[in-house]
């Protein structure tokens, strides 16, 4: 697995840069899913709510505000973010490139899961677009996981029921590829939060060494530092 910096200092806390509010279909709204996520000792906090054309700017601005509410010095820094969910391939990029024009600093492509209907060829016009993270790319290809080393996008090993089942494959493929991880809850509801301790246990049973597992997490905090910024 790649490492970003080639450095490898002591990651703390929790990074979760997949989660979801009831501005889509989860159950909380962004102040107590931050608050929760507090409690558990996250440090960075990504709220990626489905979009589409239809909705991404609306939703975008609810969640920037909420960032803007509750980014005062006390961890999780929220970051607000987008989750392109069922997008046709063809229109992913195009709308990609309108949400980094609005100014959206945390963009995930819902990927070719194996428990959902995601459209053949999404992975792959996901890559070519300028994203942050593949969540649950399924059964990526080696030339998938080739091109998103090649453009540094993370792809995601996932704490979610049903999207976890091809994590094993997820890491094999990248490790081949030397492609960065992230592993995200993908959180609709409370309980779907995560401890460190579990985080790296979600890690290591997809198959990543106890090195590799802190690789992740510091390659994850690099990742949510520089989008704090933006």
């Amino acid at each position: 697995m790649a490492l970003i910096t080639g450095l490898r200092p002591p990651a703390t806390l929790v990074i979760d840069l997949h989660t979801h509010t009831l501005n889509s279909d989860g159950e909380l709204i962004p102040a107590e899913l931050w608050r929760r996520a507090q409690v558990l000792g996250y440090r960075y906090l990504g709220i990626t709510d489905h979009v589409d054309a239809s909705n991404f700017e609306e939703v975008f601005t609810r969640l920037k505000v909420a960032a803007d509410s509750l980014n005062h010095g006390e961890p999780p820094y929220l970051i607000p973010g987008l989750e392109f969910t069922h997008v046709p391939p063809a229109q992913i990029r195009d709308l990609v490139k309108r949400a980094r024009q609005l100014g959206v600093p945390l963009i995930v492509v819902h990927g070719e899961t194996l428990v959902e209907p995601v459209a053949p060829g999404t992975n792959r016009a996901a890559l070519l677009s300028d994203i942050d993270i593949l969540s649950h790319p399924g059964l990526i290809t080696s030339e998938e996981a080739a091109l998103a080393k090649e453009r540094g996008i993370f792809l995601e090993i996932s704490a979610r029921k049903g999207h976890s089942l091809t994590n094993g494959h997820v890491v094999r493929t990248a490790r081949e590829a030397g492609a960065a991880l992230v592993v995200n809850t993908d959180a609709h509801a409370p309980g779907d939060l995560i401890t460190r301790d579990q985080a790296e246990r979600v890690a290591q049973g997809a198959g990543l060494t106890p090195t590799e597992v802190q690789d992740l997490f510091f390659n994850a905090e690099v990742l949510a530092k520089r989008l704090a910024k933006l």
